[in-house]
C-alpha cells in the first residue's frame, strides 16, 4: 500500500518517532484539550460578545460537522474502492472541517457559555440520550484521529487500519450527533 500512497516528506519524521511517545503525546494533547472544553462550557460564565455574528457561530459549527460527515463517508468509499490518495484526501478534508468545528465551537462557548435545553416531555430523555452519547465519544475522538493519521503518516498501515475500524464509526457518529444537537436546540432550545 505504501507504493500507492504519496505523504508530505514531514510524515517521514513521523516514521521516526515511536507510537509509544506519539501515543504519550496524542493522549497528553487530548486530555488538556477535553479539560479546557470541559471548563469552557460547564464553567465559564461566557464574556460578552463583542459582535452580534457570534451567535450564528452555531450554525457554523452545524455546517462543519456537515461538510465532515460528507467527507468522512467519501474517504470510506475511496477506501472500499482501494483509492489510497483519495481516502487521505478526504479523511483531511474531514480533519480540517473538524478542526475548524473545534476553533469555533470553543469561540462560540467562550462567549455564550452553556446552552439550555428547553424541550419537555419524551423529547427530553431522547436529546439528553444523544447529547450525552455525543459527549461520551467526543472524548474518544481526538485520540483516535491523531492516532489514526499517526499510525497513516509514519506508514504503520495494519495498526493504522484497526486503530480506524474504531475511529471510523465514531467520529461519524459525533459528527451526525453534532448536527441534530444544533438542530433540537434551534427547535427546543
Amino acid at each position: 500500500m505504501s507504493e500507492n500512497v504519496k505523504f508530505p516528506e514531514s510524515s517521514k519524521i513521523l516514521e521516526q518517532v515511536s507510537a509509544k511517545k506519539a501515543l504519550s503525546f496524542i493522549i497528553g494533547l487530548s486530555t488538556i484539550a477535553i479539560l479546557f472544553l470541559f471548563w469552557l462550557i460547564y464553567f465559564n460564565e461566557g464574556a460578552e460578545a463583542p459582535v452580534s455574528w457570534i451567535g450564528n457561530l452555531s450554525a457554523v459549527n452545524a455546517a462543519l460537522n456537515s461538510l465532515s460527515t460528507v467527507f468522512l463517508l467519501l474517504a470510506f468509499r475511496e477506501i472500499k474502492r482501494r483509492d489510497f490518495q483519495k481516502h487521505m484526501k478526504f479523511n483531511l478534508a474531514a480533519f480540517v472541517t473538524s478542526a475548524l468545528f473545534l476553533v469555533s465551537y470553543v469561540v462560540y462557548h467562550h462567549f455564550v457559555g452553556d446552552t439550555r435545553f428547553l424541550g419537555e416531555g419524551l423529547i427530553r430523555p431522547i436529546y439528553f440520550f444523544i447529547l450525552i452519547s455525543h459527549i461520551i465519544l467526543s472524548v474518544f475522538v481526538v485520540p483516535l484521529v491523531l492516532a489514526s493519521f499517526y499510525f497513516a503518516f509514519s506508514g504503520k498501515f495494519t495498526t493504522h487500519r484497526k486503530v480506524s475500524r474504531w475511529t471510523f464509526p465514531i467520529w461519524l457518529y459525533v459528527s451526525v450527533t453534532g448536527v441534530v444537537v444544533f438542530f433540537m436546540l434551534k427547535i427546543w432550545g
